[in-house]
């Protein structure tokens, strides 16, 4: 947890439904390959429409140019690349959420 409150959901639709019932909510860390129907990209992108201002995070094995060229990702995401280090992810996580309240 890095010293955050964290919920977890297994896919894109139950993040979304835990979303509706928790108003603590600060960032998205998500992988961009996600079970259930909807991918990271979708998942932010609907999270931005119902909650405005949430900080997103993407995780993926692949590498950003591939994710990039494939149109999952637009360029200027924050992304942390598998495998990452705990003090790359507590990095990342905290740049993701200063970005989002700039």
């Amino acid at each position: 947890g890095l010293g955050y409150e964290v919920l977890e959901a297994a896919d894109g639709p139950r993040a979304l439904s835990m979303l509706e019932s928790s108003s603590r909510v600060n960032l998205l860390f998500t992988d961009v390959v996600l079970p259930g129907g909807m991918n990271g990209p979708e998942l932010a992108a609907e999270i931005a429409r119902r909650r405005p201002g949430i900080g997103v995070l993407y995780t993926s094995g692949y590498t950003e140019d591939a994710i990039i060229h494939q149109g999952d990702l637009k360029e200027g995401i924050e992304l942390l690349h598998k495998p990452f280090r705990p003090e790359d992810l507590a990095r990342k996580v905290r740049s993701a959420i200063d970005k989002s309240h700039a």
